[in-house]
């Protein structure tokens, strides 16, 4: 009976002492299966295609739900040149756009640089407008951008109002009683400026010199024009944008018009390149812009020899034009090939601020992409 006792005491004493590295056998298989059984990359279903995207990731937006963690975990370049083969790409994806949520930050600023008539390669190929071209090299370039029409002033009425208004000249009499960008931005409670370079007065209306109303859009609409007190407030000279700046009283939404030569209307693209890296560079370093802020510089049309079209145009549009994106909330360093149009910035502008859509920007897709990572498509008419 003792040996059977011994016997049965000696095996508990083993079982005991070996206990307790088998358990940390255990626990090491236990933790590699739960990570082997958790995804180390986001898998997005049922949401729109994801583009990778490529170096840093942005500041937080208003919204931090919109955009993406900031991580250390290098990012593979984006497919500028094929959005298609980024789709398969299956590493280092941003988590898909919360359901409702568009992506777009609300802006507490956002500024519209317009220049004129030049075609994409002109801007692009470095030569012409070097300066611009890095710009677009260092933060968003939409790759894949058409104007709606030919000549100009259709174009700024459909950025402003989603539509041409059937205008098809650069009439300076042509008015408009339409809803407006400005009317939904002051009806939301928000606030907004048009500053245009060489204009006589506020509210000024008609050509004078090296300005030309029909580089005025926002001018066209009875509902600001034929308010005195609400156009003299609002459409001044460009040169109180340098108080705005230094009182820090930037509007919500500003639109930054250049005289004929410094727009590239009538003086070279280089001219026209100097003025807006100038303008850029001094918005960028007034404290009054802020980090929750977008600049757009945008091309109103290419050259009338280009005609082409995308996304809804018509079949004759107004040609394919360079459009730079810069935001301290966007993706850097980045092109989205996108086919977008004037109404889709419009449409941008009013999904940012939740406001209603205009016209054709009902059926344009907005500009996402540099905020999400994500394709956006169009949606249904």
């Amino acid at each position: 009976m003792k040996k059977i006792l011994v016997s049965i005491t000696i095996c508990l004493i083993l079982a005991s002492c070996a206990t307790a590295p088998y358990q940390g056998i255990f626990s090491y298989m236990a933790a590699n299966q739960t990570a082997a059984e958790s995804p180390s990359v986001v898998q997005v279903t049922n949401a729109a295609p994801v583009i990778p995207v490529t170096g840093r990731l942005p500041q937080a937006a208003s919204d931090p739900a919109q955009v993406a963690p900031a991580t250390d975990t290098p990012k593979p370049a984006i497919y500028a040149q094929n959005p298609q083969a980024a789709i398969a790409t299956p590493i280092a994806t941003l988590p898909p756009v919360p359901s409702g949520k568009s992506g777009i930050p609300n802006f507490d600023h956002i500024v519209l640089i317009m220049l004129e008539n030049k075609d994409y390669q002109t801007v692009m190929d470095g030569t012409q407008m070097p300066l611009l071209a890095t710009l677009a090299k260092q933060n968003v370039l939409l790759s894949n951008y058409y104007a709606v029409a030919h000549p100009s002033l259709p174009n700024y009425i459909a950025l402003m109002s989603g539509s041409t208004q059937s205008i098809t000249s650069d009439c300076t009499t042509c008015f408009l009683n339409q809803p407006n960008l400005a009317d939904e931005i002051e009806a939301s409670g928000r606030t907004w400026k048009a500053y245009l370079e060489d204009l006589p007065s506020p509210c000024f209306v008609g050509d004078s010199g090296s300005y030309a109303q029909k580089h005025n859009p926002l001018l066209y609409f009875d509902s600001i024009r034929l308010n005195a007190t609400r156009c003299d407030r609002s459409i001044l000279p460009l040169t109180s944008l340098d108080s705005d700046l230094a009182n820090k009283t930037l509007p919500n939404f500003s639109f930054i018009m250049p005289n004929l030569c410094n727009s590239g209307h009538d003086c070279s693209a280089t001219v026209a390149d100097t003025w807006v890296n100038a303008m850029v560079t001094k918005l960028q370093g007034s404290p009054a812009l802020g980090n929750n802020s977008l600049i757009v510089v945008a091309f109103d049309e290419g050259s009338n020899k280009d005609t082409s079209s995308c996304c809804g145009l018509p079949t004759t549009a107004g040609g394919q034009v360079a459009v730079v994106l810069i935001s301290p909330t966007a993706l850097p360093d980045m092109t989205d090939n996108t086919p977008y149009s004037h109404y889709s910035l419009l449409k941008t502008i009013l999904t940012a601020w939740n406001l209603p859509d205009l016209g054709q920007s009902a059926q344009a897709r907005p500009i996402s992409t540099p905020w999400t990572g994500q394709i956006n498509p169009t949606p249904t008419p």
